[in-house]
């Protein structure tokens, strides 16, 4: 039993940076630096499956909303559970910036936001402040679109938008950025992208997100997306945890592929 334990930490520490530094100091004695990197973008970039947004409508899914400040990225998760046993869980992504700063960012951050515009994984809003009457109608269209149970949102900064999706019928679940709410979401992301079950479409501005993401851990191994020490913005990231959070709580099984039937 303790060898398949320490066989099964081994090739999990294989994918999860974060994983490795903890086994090195905890099993193998090894000094290293804090443990905050999260997944190796490789593995991350074998969940890159198209993933069908028209056969995706009317399913069932859970959302995930991160609000920036006025004047930065924002991002909308939406997560659609598996129906049929072996079925990706799969991703789509919005995201929203200020038009007006999109040049001041490429240049300070040196990330490609007029790229990622120009192909549609970015909406950019008039003016320097995100506005988010654009957002509340991407939202409401995106509920029109698929069966959106539930919406988790980060408090800070969200109390209008999340007051007026509420009116506009949309179930919303604060949803605390502490480690006793963010440890379980966060360890199932983990779980569903190591395990190659989560199909994210490659999706550019989300993969960026996760490269640069970092996780804070406690010494009880509790683990949650670090924004303070991530070197770029991880809405994204944040959002899609969230949006897994609320979805295992109302996973059932999914239908199996196949159904026997006995003639007796």
């Amino acid at each position: 039993m303790k060898e398949d334990s320490l066989r099964e930490q081994c090739a999990k520490a294989e994918s999860l940076p974060a994983a490795q530094n903890a086994f090195r100091r905890l099993r193998l004695n090894q000094w290293t630096e804090q443990a905050d990197r999260w997944i190796d973008i490789a593995v991350w970039d074998e969940g890159a499956h198209s993933v069908d947004v028209e056969a995706l409508a009317g399913r069932p899914c859970f959302a995930g909303l991160d609000l920036s400040s006025t004047t930065d990225l924002s991002a909308f998760v939406l997560v659609f559970p598996p129906q049929q046993k072996g079925e990706f869980w799969k991703v789509l992504c919005r995201f929203w910036v200020p038009g007006a700063n999109v040049a001041k960012r490429v240049q300070k951050d040196r990330v490609p936001y007029d790229v990622w515009i120009r192909n549609d994984f970015i909406e950019a809003t008039e003016g320097n402040v995100i506005d988010y009457g654009v957002l509340r109608e991407r939202i409401k269209e995106d509920g029109e679109r698929f069966n959106i149970r539930q919406i988790a949102f980060d408090r800070w900064n969200a109390t209008q938008l999340s007051t007026q999706l509420t009116e506009d019928g949309f179930e919303m679940i604060p949803f605390g950025q502490g480690f006793s709410s963010m440890t379980g979401p966060t360890k199932e992301v983990e779980k569903l992208v190591v395990g190659r079950q989560l199909a994210h479409a490659g999706n550019p501005v989300l993969r960026s997100m996760m490269s640069n993401v970092s996780v804070k851990q406690d010494p009880a191994g509790n683990l949650k997306p670090d924004k303070s020490k991530s070197s770029e913005k991880i809405d994204g990231v944040v959002g899609l945890v969230m949006a897994v959070g609320r979805a295992v709580l109302h996973q059932e099984p999914p239908e199996p592929k196949y159904q026997v039937f006995f003639v007796g």
